[in-house]
């Protein structure tokens, strides 16, 4: 080996291991600082695409899981009002076993017109129930209309007029869900029907109910009903002479409910039927308990409600049993992909620390060479002594 003083070849040698162990303990730094073995593309281009890949697939079934879990709410939010509605429905079947019974006192202050006035409560507070049930503030029973509502006492044979008397002491109850108020008439000794129309217009005016809303006399029954898009009504009463309102038009809605993986292929869409809830759509509307026959005539139609409403909470509960299933599967997917993305992303703690002494050690010693090195050269200059 030949004897230089222009290079110094064991000192870049030095200097170059040193550079290359400040780099990986640098590395080694971060790693700890963040968690992270893979910091940046560079580090492992393929496995950060790997772990990347997964975070989506994370996200996406996490948030799916919370889709299913609201669904699961709203849909056991719909099974709670059906339940009540059975309760209601069963008592509507001992009224009208009662009614259809003979002996029973008959006229206006009869025993036959208070089990109706009772059976007819019951249908209204159905309505009450399937327009005012919301989930999120948002109807879950959404094939009810209740922008227009009719009495159900009244018709073209026997029909209503604004002249028609009210019962004294007897109460009308409006709630509009456009403008969050309540509007309440309490007859008096001489309130009519036109009383009523009137107190309505000046609710409207005072912004109780909301704009378009009317009271006419229609086909001999009392409609009220409101112009305003998206407004819903919900009417209850007391007074025998309106016999409580039904919606004019029912149909049937559906609830949705999206779930994803964050694939092209992983996407689900599951549709649950929620029938419309009103004495309309269980066919109730119009019966009566006035007479045993009429009593008889309902007691049929409340027993196919009953089965109706049964029919109603099997499809929900199946439903639910669904979503549930979909929200464990989801769960344990994200558990298992969580795992994986640990083992590519993040950084072995203990391996890493180990790696950190390895470099300290290798740069001090890289230093000590280095020094030594250096040193080496000026013996270089004993030659020309």
């Amino acid at each position: 080996m030949s004897l230089s003083v222009l290079n110094n070849i064991s000192s870049l040698t030095a200097e170059n291991a040193i550079s290359s162990t400040q780099a990986s303990l640098q590395s080694t730094l971060q790693q700890l600082s963040t968690g992270l073995k893979i910091n940046s593309g560079s580090e492992d281009a393929a496995g950060l695409s790997i772990a990347n890949g997964l975070g989506a697939n994370i996200a996406a079934l996490t948030q799916s899981s919370q889709n299913a879990s609201n669904g699961i709410g709203l849909l056991q939010t719909a099974d709670g009002a059906l339940s009540q509605v059975t309760t209601l429905l069963d008592r509507a079947v001992t009224l009208a076993t009662e009614a259809s019974n003979g002996g029973l006192s008959t006229g206006s202050n009869s025993q036959a017109a208070a089990l109706n006035t009772e059976f007819q409560s019951i249908l209204s507070e159905i309505n009450q129930i399937g327009s005012t049930t919301n989930f999120n503030g948002t109807n879950v029973f959404t094939g009810n209309t209740t922008a227009s509502l009719s009495s159900i006492q009244g018709s073209t044979s026997s029909a209503l007029a604004t002249t028609t008397a009210l019962t004294s002491g007897d109460t009308v109850t409006i709630t509009d869900s456009s403008t969050g108020g309540t509007f309440k008439f309490k007859a008096g000794g001489s309130s009519t029907i036109s009383s009523l129309e009137t107190a309505i217009t000046n609710a409207v005016t005072a912004g109780t109910l909301s704009a378009g809303t009317t009271a006419t006399i229609t086909g001999g029954k009392l409609v009220i009903a409101t112009s305003t898009t998206g407004a819903s009504l919900s009417i209850a009463t007391t007074d025998p002479t309106l016999g409580g309102f039904n919606p004019t038009t029912t149909g049937s809605g559906s609830a949705t409910f999206f779930t994803s993986d964050g694939t092209t292929g992983g996407t689900a869409t599951l549709t649950a039927s929620i029938s419309a809830l009103s004495a309309s759509a269980l066919s109730l509307s119009g019966t009566d308990l006035s007479s045993s026959s009429d009593a008889a005539t309902a007691l049929t139609a409340i027993s196919n409600a009953v089965s109706l409403i049964a029919a109603q909470r099997g499809t929900i509960g199946a439903t639910v049993n669904q979503l549930t299933a979909d929200s464990n599967v989801e769960t344990t997917e994200v558990q298992n992909l969580t795992s994986a993305q640990n083992n590519i992303q993040n950084a072995d703690i203990g391996t890493t620390v180990s790696n950190m002494t390895e470099y300290n050690v290798l740069e001090q010693t890289g230093f000590a060479a280095l020094s030594q090195a250096n040193q080496a050269q000026q013996n270089v200059l004993k030659l020309l002594q």
